[in-house]
């Protein structure tokens, strides 16, 4: 997994490439959790995100939590096969997906 961190002002756009799994998702919330101070809108560019473990979809769910107490989170281009297990799994009426 490979993240892009651009940070303009109050707005941080993670650009994710890889995979999202148990193996990864730990740098991932870590990133996030130390990145998020200041921050008033969070972007997650999944793009190139080829799949997201229940790993991965747990840090989304933390960083949702966090965004909510101090801004909004979206998330974007999300491919047909990650915006289906969004769908499976409930997290798109959770989640900001566009």
């Amino acid at each position: 997994m490979h993240i892009e961190k651009i940070r303009e002002s109050e707005k941080l756009t993670l650009k994710i490439e890889g995979r999202i799994d148990t193996k990864t998702a730990p740098e991932l919330d870590e990133l996030v959790r130390t990145s998020l101070e200041g921050i008033s809108l969070l972007i997650m560019d999944l793009k190139d995100v080829a799949y997201i473990s229940s790993a991965g979809l747990r840090v989304l769910l933390i960083a949702q939590k966090q965004m909510n107490k101090q801004g909004k989170m979206k998330i974007i281009n999300v491919s047909e096969d990650i915006m289906e297990i969004f769908e499976v799994t409930g997290f798109s009426d959770i989640l900001t997906v566009e």
